[in-house]
């Protein structure tokens, strides 16, 4: 076995009992490995979702996991999409009393770095789910970033003004009404998790804090892997606003009676 390195633990705290990291990765290569160790330095416990991964990150990560108590492995046979793995994860977590998971991409683009700030917001009100706003550097390819604009619009308005970016996936969410809201379904289990798990949870009543984050793109040189595709996501993302639009207009008659009662008083 490899000699482990050493990560700089979040100063010697010990590990939470209620709020836990997870990483759901498909075939990321180095960059979960890289992924997992800045989270490391900063949370602890550290769970990954390892979904149908064939470039033996998981593996590596299970021989990490033996020297490593606050690291987790959990590994699905096959791919079944960001939302199917954590899901899994979610389960696992709440059976073993976790009440919030902060779920972060597995190819470095996210700031493990905000990882703390995040949880003190989550715990500060743990009904609440902290999402957040990506700050796009140069980095971002540009078609990422304007084709993203059509996806948050419609979010805004079927979360009515509270969900500000509904594709950026570094979030903490409460782990019970999560749970709920996908098993109710068979939807949210691929790309359309991020989307549909936060405008489902506003309509369930889940208070929203967004919060800016910054987001970096990799090149293909530096270790960057994408398993997006234009034509087979964006369709995903129509079906999914599609449903959502029409779940939105059935909820919005009973909403303005609600407001409306709420201003005659």
């Amino acid at each position: 076995m490899a000699e482990p390195e050493v990560w700089d633990d979040e100063a010697g705290a010990a590990p939470s009992t209620s709020h836990l990291v997870l990483i759901p990765s498909y075939n990321t290569g180095t960059k979960l490995l890289e992924t997992v160790a800045a989270a490391r330095s900063q949370w602890r416990p550290v769970w990954v979702v390892i979904d149908g991964s064939t470039d033996g990150t998981g593996e590596a990560l299970a021989e990490r996991a033996q020297w490593d108590a606050e690291l987790r492995v959990l590994c699905r046979p096959e791919n079944g999409g960001k939302g199917a793995a954590v899901l899994d994860g979610l389960r696992e977590a709440e059976s073993a009393g976790f009440t919030h998971i902060l779920v972060m991409d597995a190819d470095g683009q996210h700031p493990a770095s905000s990882i703390r700030r995040f949880m003190a917001l989550s715990a500060s009100r743990p009904q609440a789910m902290v999402l957040g706003v990506p700050l796009f550097d140069d980095t971002a390819p540009r078609i990422r970033v304007i084709g993203r604009k059509v996806s948050n619009t419609l979010a805004w308005i079927e979360s009515l003004g509270a969900v500000r970016d509904s594709l950026f996936g570094f979030r903490v969410y409460p782990i019970a009404p999560l749970r709920r809201a996908m098993e109710a379904g068979r939807f949210m289990r691929r790309f359309d998790f991020d989307v549909e798990a936060a405008v489902r949870l506003c309509w369930n009543g889940a208070p929203v804090i967004n919060v800016p984050a910054p987001v970096r793109y990799f090149r293909a040189a530096e270790g960057g892997i994408s398993h997006f595709r234009y034509a087979r996501d964006n369709l995903l993302l129509a079906g999914m606003h599609a449903r959502l639009l029409i779940g939105f207009l059935r909820r919005l008659p009973s909403q303005l009676a609600g407001w409306l009662r709420s201003y005659r008083h």
